[in-house]
């Protein structure tokens, strides 16, 4: 008689993928703060990769410390740090946010040639034809910003300046500021709770 080996024990449901945020040094840390709330909040674990420049503007815009908003993230990553899991390709992702982007990160991303580990994620991330979404903080653009913005696009990032929209009716900044989260989360297929949208 032919005896069979036991059933395996069945597989525990996968775990949600990773989302890394970039905060560049670029006005607007607020929105990659949010942004590590918003993750949490939907249990969506979060690697963080902060400039040296964003701590600085984080200084200036915000009464959070660095250590503060780092405790908003699952994993942080310094960012000299290119031998960090951002860096390979293969570790796995949902995609990788930068929030706020400054001009010189879009830069360095559309050139592919990277100085830390916030545009090599970001690179990895294009080359393994993840979601990349830039929110870029920079007005008025000239032509080479904008050349720089359609070759990213053409590369298959998406360029989402956060601009804000008033048909939401928002009564505060932190309800502007939510918005265009929530707006970039959606490119994720990820639902931030309390979203105006319009119907």
């Amino acid at each position: 008689m032919t005896s069979f080996p036991p059933s395996p024990l069945p597989l525990p449901p996968p775990s949600p993928l990773p989302l890394i945020v970039g905060i560049s040094g670029a006005s607007g840390v607020i929105y990659g703060i949010r942004m590590l709330m918003a993750l949490k909040t939907l249990g969506v674990p979060s690697h963080l990769v902060m400039s040296r420049s964003a701590e600085v503007t984080l200084a200036h815009e915000s009464r959070l410390k660095v250590a503060e908003v780092q405790a908003l993230a699952d994993v942080v990553h310094a960012p000299a740090d290119i031998a960090a899991a951002p860096a390979s390709g293969s570790f796995r992702t949902l995609g990788m946010v930068v929030a706020p982007c400054s001009v010189r990160s879009m830069s360095e991303i559309a050139s592919g040639v990277t100085s830390s580990l916030l545009t090599r994620a970001a690179d990895v991330t294009l080359k393994e034809r993840r979601r990349l979404v830039l929110m870029v903080r920079e007005t008025p653009l000239h032509s080479g910003h904008l050349r720089t913005m359609t070759a990213l696009s053409d590369m298959g990032a998406v360029i989402a300046p956060p601009v804000p929209a008033f048909y939401a009716a928002p009564g505060s900044l932190e309800e502007m500021v939510d918005h265009s989260v929530g707006r970039v989360l959606d490119l994720f297929g990820l639902e931030m709770n309390g979203l105006k949208r319009w119907s």
